[in-house]
């Protein structure tokens, strides 16, 4: 894992002048892939419904600059066909990464009718644009660990039935299988992946364990675990998934592999209460974690097997969970100190 180099000019030269679609670019993989893409010359529109000012995507980095500067922003919704497909062929896109969605179990959970309309709803919507958009060569989904529901045997391999019962997981069940149809019967470039729990700088959904609990540490006051503690997850750090993301990609001038899915991960099996330790230590702090017991409709332990992803397109994640969390505390750090802002929330 730590040590992997990745050929930075094998990427460049794949990329460079693409016209590539990120929607969800305001997200946590939406920001970092765009970035990458942007270094690697790539010409990235990037759809966005809302504006969020503390995105990674509009904030000034070491040079000055924003991600955004370097993009095409469209504002608009997935659940817009026409727009998406007068986005794909005014801007001649050749690859889409779809990543917009409502990511948030607990919303999902309150508000099912929205969460439907943006992932399942928007996902066919996504698909349906290309299929009628000749220049589009490649579409990525990204799906989710998620998507294969609770089953009795661990690890979840690619071939395990999607069966998600409650809504963020249906969700994601839904669109996975509407891009495989997309490819059974369209014959439309796609490709699914199925990533472990992302984590690193820029994510602003302050109820995720990651930022949350770095959050709360900066703040001075305990971490507070939303469950009991005992859930066990899959963690990934997000520059690991955007290397994953390029990898996929590039694997796809292959027309062999359109139509599959893969797990992403790195094999880091923790619950949520060891997380929340792993942080602290890596922080300094020796806060006690706030177990509260009040999360309902979770699968108790997911952990994904990326043997697929490492055999056919030789992924290798280039950041252990250390790293990782180091990088990604000092990512909030800055943030914090920047301008003034207090980590309160």
């Amino acid at each position: 894992m730590e040590g992997v180099v990745r050929d930075e000019e094998a990427d460049r030269a794949f990329f460079r002048e693409r016209n590539i679609l990120v929607t969800g670019a305001t997200g946590l993989l939406g920001s970092w892939l765009s970035e990458r893409l942007v270094s690697l010359g790539a010409n990235v529109v990037g759809l966005v419904r809302d504006f969020v000012p503390t995105s990674r995507l509009f904030v000034k980095g070491a040079k000055g600059t924003t991600i955004a500067e370097g993009m095409t922003l469209v504002s608009g919704d997935i659940r817009d066909r026409e727009l998406l497909e007068r986005v794909m062929g005014e801007h001649e896109i050749d690859s889409v990464f779809h990543l917009a969605a409502q990511t948030i179990v607990g919303i999902a959970n309150a508000n099912p009718v929205s969460t439907f309309e943006s992932n399942i709803a928007g996902a066919w919507n996504v698909f349906e644009a290309a299929r009628r958009s000749p220049k589009v060569r490649r579409v990525l989904l990204a799906s989710s660990d998620k998507a294969y529901g609770s089953h009795d045997t661990l690890p979840y391999t690619e071939s395990m039935a999607l069966r998600g019962e409650h809504p963020y997981d249906v969700s994601k069940s839904c669109a996975d299988l509407i891009a495989r149809t997309y490819w059974v019967t369209y014959r439309l470039p796609i490709t699914i992946t199925r990533c472990a729990n992302l984590y690193g700088g820029g994510d602003l959904n302050w109820n995720r364990i990651v930022p949350g609990v770095i959050r709360d540490i900066l703040a001075g006051r305990r971490p507070v675990i939303r469950s009991d503690g005992t859930l066990i997850r899959d963690y990934l750090y997000v520059e690991d998934a955007v290397d994953a993301y390029l990898d996929l990609a590039r694997a796809m001038e292959d027309p062999a592999i359109h139509g599959e899915a893969f797990n992403i991960s790195a094999g880091n099996q923790l619950t949520v209460l060891e997380m929340t330790r792993a942080i602290l230590e890596r922080m300094g702090s020796s806060l006690e974690p706030d177990v509260r017991g009040q999360a309902t409709h979770e699968i108790a332990h997911q952990y994904l097997d990326a043997e697929k992803a490492r055999r056919v397109l030789g992924i290798r994640p280039r950041y252990g969970l250390v790293a990782g969390l180091d990088r990604t505390t000092a990512w909030y750090r800055d943030f914090f100190a920047r301008e003034g802002r207090r980590a309160a929330g």
